[in-house]
């Protein structure tokens, strides 16, 4: 499986990822069910991940992650002081998990606006009107495109 994953970079860019000890990041936050039920019942780790950012002025594919983690519970959710607290999760019951992600390596950024023009990648998720998932599948087919695009191959 590959995956993309949506970070805002105000929140964790790639180069925050890159200077991260290890280089790697537990993805924190994530607050959609099915986004959850990825990294609970799908992800594992060594899949390859697709380092999307999002919600800022160019959002689009900034670099090469890896699943490193199997999912646990988010420590966010316990904080009270955290923006992703959720006061309704109990320790013995977490409502939210995340997996830690490890940087693979940077990469020019790959637009959202040039993912559109890209005939291979018009099924992808993230290409979709109203999609706002922060973690969605990415098909093998799609995965060997943006391979191919940020490669030049």
């Amino acid at each position: 499986m590959h995956w993309l994953m949506k970070s805002e970079p105000s929140e964790c860019s790639i180069d925050d990822l890159a200077a991260a000890t290890s280089q790697t990041v537990p993805w924190i936050g994530v607050r959609n069910r099915q986004a959850r039920n990825f990294m609970r019942d799908a992800m594992q780790p060594g899949e390859g991940v697709l380092f999307y950012h999002s919600s800022c002025a160019e959002p689009g594919v900034a670099g090469f992650a890896e699943v490193a983690s199997t999912a646990y519970a988010d420590a966010s959710q316990f904080d009270p002081h955290s923006p992703y607290f959720d006061k309704a999760s109990a320790a013995t019951a977490p409502r939210w998990l995340n997996v830690d992600v490890k940087l693979v390596r940077k990469t020019r950024l790959l637009s959202l606006a040039a993912m559109r023009t890209e005939p291979a990648l018009a099924t992808m998720q993230v290409l979709r009107r109203g999609n706002r998932l922060s973690i969605t599948p990415v098909t093998p087919e799609e995965w060997a495109a943006v391979v191919r695009l940020l490669d030049g191959h």
